[in-house]
């Protein structure tokens, strides 16, 4: 899908390390508004690692984090909040409230966050779940979901508060390829329709091919990326061999 180059997350020389141990060492990249953009790697490269930096729930060893042009490395108190309101994430289990209803669920930040009267707070729930697919579920409990719909309430969950950026997390795990797929294409419309920038950490290549306009690469060899593009193009024109025989599930290299 087309997208305007306008960067709205900035990652500058960040390290991240966990007491001694170095697992991402110095890298920098940009995210553009309005793109899917995809993270990805082999087992224990830092994936999930980085995302977490991204959303702020660690701080880096060293480097800078820019959302939309603010710090959230450094932002502390009211700042630090107002930088938060404009993300949303979606954890890979789905993160949903068992006790609570779907409609619950979904209307729970806007609860905690806004001092919008309860109607406008109903309407705005009943919008999100219109845009996910998930109309007349209101009043399940997620045990009474499938897999695919939990993931689709989190999401709308996630979106409640209209931020300009969703962050999720292997969002098609545990899920079969057709149920995969209906969520791949929900991410392209939620991109398309509503201008909304994905950061999604994946090592599944059917959703990758179907929904990245771009995706950077981590290897936990040298702690760094080492493909940053179009997942086509790297799959036939990196030249990084360890980087071709991943995107076309080919043996991997000794040591990878």
């Amino acid at each position: 899908m087309n997208t305007e180059q306008e960067t709205i997350i900035r990652v500058e020389n960040l390290t991240v390390a966990y007491d001694e141990t170095v697992i991402i060492d110095n890298i920098s990249f940009e995210v553009h508004r309005g793109e899917v953009f995809i993270i990805l790697g082999g087992s224990g490269c830092g994936k999930s690692t980085l995302l977490k930096q991204m959303i702020g729930l660690y701080a880096p060893a060293a480097g800078r984090i820019l959302i939309d042009g603010d710090d959230i490395v450094s932002a502390e108190g009211s700042d630090r909040l107002r930088i938060l309101r404009k993300i949303g994430v979606m954890y890979q289990s789905g993160a949903l409230f068992g006790s609570m209803t779907l409609f619950e669920n979904v209307r729970l930040p806007l609860e905690e966050f806004t001092n919008l009267n309860s109607s406008a707070m109903d309407l705005i729930v009943l919008m999100k779940l219109k845009q996910v697919g998930l109309k007349g579920f209101e009043n399940h409990m997620p045990s009474e979901l499938s897999g695919g719909m939990q993931k689709r309430a989190a999401i709308a969950r996630a979106m409640v508060l209209d931020p300009r950026i969703l962050f999720l997390d292997e969002p098609s795990a545990g899920l079969d390829p057709i149920t995969s797929a209906e969520l791949d294409q929900l991410i392209i419309s939620l991109a398309r329709n509503l201008r909304i920038t994905f950061v999604i950490v994946t090592h599944e290549l059917p959703s990758i091919y179907s929904i990245a306009d771009r995706v950077i690469m981590l290897d936990k060899r040298v702690k760094k990326i080492v493909a940053d593009g179009r997942p086509q193009d790297l799959r036939d024109k990196s030249d990084n061999q360890w980087v071709r025989q991943f995107f076309k599930r080919e043996v991997a290299l000794n040591g990878s």
